[in-house]
């Protein structure tokens, strides 16, 4: 009895925290708001929640207190023929950056604002194209910055010249005075060759990749990466080491601790051939050569573990790298997603995305006289979250996620895989996960379908790769459908995760 006792009372004394571990706080619905716009969320800047919405000519933003009640919107005034819009938050301000056109030139310009979208500063003219009438895309200039937001630059290629492109950058400080503006010639010496995975690190050095094909949507059997340094104009090219296999989907990680750059990339034994494992080049930066070049077979068992709809051969076949999250002892860690789509009864396949997720739109990196349309680009996430609805009748699916953890050798040191099986028709806003790093933990939020409800889920990954199954969220109010893809984690243990309400888009905090 005493012990019936006890455990009642530590249950009543530990319910209260117990519910504290997981709250969620909702905005309310905009009744104003179109049912189909584009949205962003910005982040956390001097305490609010940050919001911006697009619909045609309209652009707001949308400013929460922490319990994400509305405190106001403000209207903002952009030019006509508006092709881009991007963001850089900090702690108690953001920058703007829009690139729009006028007759035949592109500007791209960037403003200052406050935590209310107040004007901290004039709109600045960062740079301008002329003669730029035959853009084919709605960005001519791309956006890099280092991982401590210290250093900014905007890039521009023209490859009018298929056998020379010209790269133009601007580089700039956080406060956006420009330290360089560089321009440089690349040669192009094979038919399908394309630059991708531009990347900035701390210094302002700029990293890109060269890379080749056998035709224009093909593997990749040719690799070089390109290194610019903050105060030069040269660029510096160097061939990586790619014998007897095949890329398809290369991606670019800076390690600033390290002084080290990752290029990695699914690849097989084959011209479209199945997926065998990964490819990982480590680069010094200071001895400017590779430190290692090694290829990953993935084990007969890793694949059992990792195949849904395909048999075990094929297992890896649909899925894309999402993210890269590297350790201080040099170490790394893959996360992917087996995610693919069928149209009119006919499933696409990796080969039909152009070396990108089907749930991403391009990056057109070869936006001005482009003969090559975009290639190459990173699937791990576009600027604006669009929300439409579209008349085509695609199944999109999206399927495990395998987790891979590598030491600082490139040796694999476990593997675990995060089952879900989701799959919606003409949206993929509902399936697919978000992750929040807690420090901690990996935890990955996403949606599970049960009795025909989506029901939001978290499942969390130790350091040494133990999985724990979180219960599901139980204070979530009905009628709230959440697009975790669209998340943005906002603090250490802070996520704020679009939804539906009614068929209006609404936003929910998420602490943990």
């Amino acid at each position: 009895m005493k012990k019936s006792f006890l455990l009642l009372f530590l249950l009543v004394i530990l319910l209260p925290f117990a519910l504290k571990a997981q709250q969620i706080a909702y905005s309310e619905p905009d009744k104003d708001d179109p049912r189909s716009y584009s949205f962003e969320v910005l982040g956390k800047i001097g305490g609010k929640i940050l919001v911006y919405k697009n619909y045609r000519e309209s652009h707001t933003l949308s400013v929460f207190d922490p319990e994400m009640n509305l405190l106001g919107k403000q209207q903002l005034n952009m030019p006509d023929r508006l092709m881009q819009t991007d963001f850089l938050a900090y702690a108690n301000h953001f920058y703007m950056l829009y690139q729009f056109q006028r007759k035949n030139t592109v500007y791209c310009m960037v403003v200052k604002m406050d935590s209310d979208g107040n004007l901290l500063s004039e709109p600045i003219e960062l740079d301008s194209t002329l003669d730029a009438a035959s853009i084919g895309s709605n960005r001519l200039y791309s956006l890099v910055v280092s991982e401590d937001k210290k250093k900014i630059m905007i890039f521009k290629i023209n490859s009018h010249n298929e056998k020379l492109h010209v790269l133009t950058t601007c580089l700039f400080d956080q406060n956006f005075s420009l330290i360089r503006k560089s321009r440089i010639e690349l040669p192009m010496p094979q038919r399908n060759d394309f630059l991708a995975e531009f990347a900035l690190d701390n210094d302002g050095d700029l990293i890109c990749v060269r890379a080749s094909g056998t035709s224009q949507n093909d593997n990749i059997n040719k690799v070089s990466l390109i290194t610019k340094k903050a105060n030069n104009d040269l660029a510096y090219i160097s061939d990586l080491a790619v014998k007897g296999i095949y890329l398809d989907d290369i991606h670019i990680k800076v390690d600033n601790l390290n002084k080290h750059y990752l290029i990695t990339s699914f690849f097989g034994k084959q011209r479209r051939g199945n997926v065998e494992g990964v490819y990982f080049t480590l680069w010094d930066k200071a001895l400017d050569k590779e430190l290692l070049n090694a290829t990953t077979y993935f084990s007969e068992e890793f694949k059992e573990d990792a195949k849904g709809q395909n048999g075990a051969k094929a297992a890896f076949n649909d899925y894309f790298l999402k993210n890269i999250i590297l350790r201080r002892d040099g170490g790394f860690m893959m996360i992917s997603e087996s995610v693919f789509s069928s149209s009119k009864g006919s499933t696409l396949n990796r080969w039909d995305y152009l070396y990108g997720s089907p749930f991403w739109s391009p990056m057109d990196y070869y936006s001005w006289n482009s003969p090559m349309g975009g290639m190459g680009l990173s699937p791990w996430g576009r600027n604006n979250a669009f929300f439409n609805n579209n008349n085509n009748q695609v199944r999109y699916y999206a399927e495990n996620i395998a987790v891979i953890s590598f030491d600082a050798k490139g040796n694999m040191e476990w593997s675990n895989m995060i089952r879900k099986n989701q799959y919606d028709d003409n949206s993929e806003n509902f399936i697919g996960f978000s992750m929040l790093n807690s420090g901690d933990q990996l935890n990955f939020i996403f949606n599970m379908q049960e009795k025909n409800q989506n029901v939001l889920t978290n499942q969390a990954i130790s350091p040494d790769g133990r999985i724990n199954r979180n219960p599901s969220f139980k204070n979530v109010d009905r009628g709230h459908e959440f697009m975790p893809r669209l998340a943005k984690q906002v603090g250490l243990r802070q996520i704020i995760v679009p939804c539906m309400y009614r068929g209006y888009t609404c936003f929910a905090k998420i602490d943990y």
